[in-house]
């Protein structure tokens, strides 16, 4: 399961990162010829290769990182039309994805096996 939810984050993280840059760069830009919000996929290269590694710490920072792209997302769903509010939901998409791999992988890899208690659910 641990394997899962790690390769998930990764791909989810990953696409969103591509997906950042292609929409705001020629597929849907605010402004024709592109628009400066392709730097929103900056902040998404900051956790990337803790997330690679495996890193507990980056998994649980990175799970607030990455709601203010669900919001953006959904605020954008809900506000533009055609490709930009497809673009959007596939936004919301990713990083809901990304959102659970990530919460789930941190609270599975904070669980020490040898310790009876910790394996009971609370």
């Amino acid at each position: 399961m641990k394997n899962t939810l790690h390769y998930s984050a990764i791909i989810s993280l990953i696409a969103l990162i591509f997906l950042c840059i292609a929409w705001e760069g020629w597929l849907a830009p605010i402004r024709p010829g592109g628009s400066m919000l392709v730097a929103k996929a900056l902040p998404l290269l900051l956790p990337l290769f803790g997330i690679l590694r495996g890193k507990r710490y980056t998994y649980q920072w990175a799970s607030m990182l990455i709601l203010l792209y669900v919001a953006e997302g959904a605020v954008r769903a809900w506000s533009d039309s055609g490709l930009g509010a497809m673009l959007a939901l596939i936004e919301v998409i990713l990083s809901s994805i990304f959102y659970f791999s990530a919460i789930f992988y941190a609270r599975l890899t904070g669980m020490p096996d040898s310790h009876p208690k910790t394996k009971q659910r609370v």
